[in-house]
C-alpha cells in the first residue's frame, strides 16, 4: 500500500513552475499537489490551449514527478462567503473580482470553480481540493443570539451555490475534496456530517484530511478518519502545536502567526501534536491509498529547510504497512 508523497505548491506560489518541480525532485518528493494560483496552474490557460496542459504534464516528467490533484481554495471560498471585502480582493484573480460587487463575485468564484474541474480533467487528475467559504462561519460566536432559521439557511446557501458546481464535477468524472477547516461550511466533526446532509452525501463532494486544525479544536482525527472512511479524497499532510500556559486563547488573539502568545500555531510537519503514525495506521484499515501531500506552513522554519525536513519525517511513517501474515499464526502447533 506504498504512498506517494507528494507536496503542496501553495505555499511556493511565488516560485516559478520550474523552479518548485526542481526543489521538490531534489528534496525527494514523488509528486506535487498543485495550486491553481501563481504560475503552478492556471485553470483559464489549461482550457484554453492544449499544449499548455503537454507543457506542466513535461515539465514534472522531466522531474520524475507525478500530480495527483489540484487545488483551488483561493477562489473556492469567494463561493458563499457572507463578507465579500478586502481580504477577497487580496487572493482572487481580478477577473473574478471584477468590480467586487459581490455576488457577483461569488457567481464567478463558482464559474471557476466549475472550470477548475475541466481543467483537472484535462490534465488526468480526479480529485480538486479546496474550500467552500460560508455564510454562517461569522456566527460561530452565537453571540447576538442567532436564530436556528439562520444557520439552516446557511447550509441551504451552500446547497444551492455547490450542487450545480458538483454537477459538472460529475459530468467529467472529477471529485471535490473539501478542506474541513474554520471559515468554511464545514469546520469541525458535527459540521461536517451537516454539510454532507445539505448535499444528500453525493459522492461527488468528499473530503480532504488535513488535522492541522483537529489538534486545536481538540477534535479526534482517528475518529473522524474512521466515521468518514468513505469520504476521505485526500490527505494533506499539515502539523499544528497547541500552547496552553492559562493565557494563550485557542482562538489565536488576532496575533500573527510564530507570535509565542497565540493558543496554537503550525510547525512544519513533524515538529507538532499531530499523531501520525496513528493517523498512517488509520488510513490503512480503512483503505486509503491515496498520496500523503506535504503542506509546509512554519513561521519559525524557512520553508528550504521545512520542505525536505517534512519529506524525511513522514516518508519513515509512511512506509508502516499491515502485516503480511499474523503475528501470532508462529503460536500455533501446526
Amino acid at each position: 500500500m506504498s504512498r506517494p508523497v507528494t507536496l503542496f505548491t501553495g505555499q511556493f506560489a511565488d516560485m516559478p513552475f520550474t523552479e518548485i518541480c526542481r526543489s521538490a525532485a531534489e528534496w525527494g518528493y514523488d509528486g506535487l499537489e498543485l495550486a491553481c494560483w501563481g504560475d503552478h496552474f492556471e485553470v483559464d490557460k489549461a482550457l484554453e490551449d492544449d499544449s499548455y496542459i503537454d507543457s506542466r504534464k513535461e515539465i514534472l516528467a522531466e522531474h520524475g514527478l507525478e500530480t495527483f490533484a489540484i487545488s483551488n481554495h483561493l477562489i473556492g471560498q469567494a463561493v458563499c462567503d457572507a463578507i465579500i471585502d478586502q481580504r477577497h480582493k487580496n487572493i482572487l484573480p481580478p477577473a473574478i473580482w471584477g468590480d467586487g460587487d459581490p455576488e457577483g463575485v461569488r457567481q464567478r468564484a463558482a464559474e471557476r470553480m466549475q472550470d477548475t474541474a475541466r481543467a483537472a480533467a484535462k490534465l488526468g487528475v480526479d480529485v480538486v481540493i479546496g474550500f467552500t467559504g460560508s455564510a454562517i462561519w461569522h456566527y460561530v460566536a452565537m453571540f447576538p443570539p442567532v436564530e436556528q432559521a439562520t444557520i439552516d439557511a446557511g447550509y441551504q446557501d451552500f446547497a444551492d451555490r455547490w450542487n450545480p458546481i458538483i454537477d459538472v464535477y460529475d459530468e467529467v468524472g472529477v471529485r471535490f475534496a473539501h478542506e474541513v477547516h474554520p471559515s468554511e461550511i464545514a469546520y469541525d466533526y458535527w459540521t461536517t456530517v451537516r454539510t454532507l446532509e445539505a448535499i444528500d452525501h453525493r459522492p461527488g463532494f468528499g473530503l480532504n484530511f488535513d488535522p492541522s486544525h483537529f489538534m486545536w479544536q481538540n477534535l479526534d482525527p482517528l475518529g473522524f478518519l474512521w466515521d468518514f472512511k468513505d469520504r476521505i479524497y485526500h490527505v494533506d499532510c499539515k502539523e499544528s502545536v497547541v500552547q496552553d500556559n492559562g493565557r494563550n486563547g485557542r482562538l489565536g488573539s488576532h496575533l500573527a502567526w510564530g507570535d509565542p502568545r497565540r493558543g496554537w500555531d503550525f510547525v512544519s510537519t513533524g515538529h507538532g501534536d499531530v499523531p501520525w503514525e496513528a493517523i498512517i495506521r488509520m488510513l490503512n484499515s480503512i483503505g486509503y491509498d491515496g498520496p500523503i501531500s506535504v503542506e509546509w506552513e512554519d513561521a519559525g522554519m524557512d520553508r528550504e529547510l521545512g520542505g525536505p525536513d517534512a519529506q524525511e519525517f513522514i516518508r519513515k511513517v509512511v512506509a508502516i504497512e499491515p502485516s503480511e501474515s499474523s503475528f501470532d499464526a508462529a503460536f500455533s502447533s501446526e
